[in-house]
């Protein structure tokens, strides 16, 4: 189909198609400059499958990219010559938020958290099972965990109880999880670190 007809004052259909692409992709300020938007007087032209097409004036490669029915984006703007590609930028940026997305996920797979789960000596058995599923989700997902008790009042001349609240705390993900860290006081608070199974 053509869009060469001509618009009411002059306007001919295929500028004000690129002027509207180029106003839709191109609103993001670290978004490339595409289209009209490149204002180098020349540029090196590569085509769309990766082939260099040769230093090209602005308007001689905007009608390339038009024929082509794609974008001319500029991928570098301080070089000598300028470089400009044409493509689809709307498929560049789509690629480009996808692989920035999986790499923020493989970095959240490196940066595994350490999740804290507070448990007490006099723990309902509700809570304490609600707990253990819990950390097993979070181990299964490669998390460490961090389970304390802190002794109040009385509490301190009993720290063996809180001893085996964690103990058993453990035992019940020892199918997930080893210890790193046995139960351990420091002051009012006992502690230990669960580690996933390799």
């Amino acid at each position: 189909m053509s869009l060469n007809f001509k618009l009411p004052g002059g306007y001919n259909v295929s500028t004000f198609y690129n002027v509207w692409r180029c106003i839709s992709i191109a609103n993001n300020k670290n978004d490339l400059k595409v289209n009209e938007e490149i204002k180098v007087s020349e540029l090196m032209v590569i085509g769309p499958n990766g082939e260099q097409m040769g230093v090209k004036s602005i308007n001689d490669a905007l009608t390339l990219a038009n024929y082509a029915g794609l974008d001319l984006v500029l991928m570098s703007g301080n070089s000598t010559p300028a470089v400009g590609k044409i493509m689809d930028y709307n498929k560049f940026k789509y690629e480009k938020q996808k692989k920035q997305k999986e790499a923020q996920k493989k970095q959240r797979e490196t940066n595994k958290e350490i999740k804290e789960y507070r448990l007490s000596v006099v723990i309902d058995i509700g809570d304490f099972e609600t707990r253990v599923r819990n950390a097993h989700g979070y181990l299964e997902k490669g998390h460490k965990i961090k389970a304390l008790i802190r002794f109040k009042g009385r509490q301190m001349a009993h720290t063996e109880l809180g001893r085996e609240v964690l103990e058993k705390f453990a035992e019940k993900l020892s199918d997930v999880s080893m210890v790193e860290t046995s139960p351990k006081l420091e002051g009012r608070v006992m502690h230990m670190l669960l580690a996933p199974k390799k």
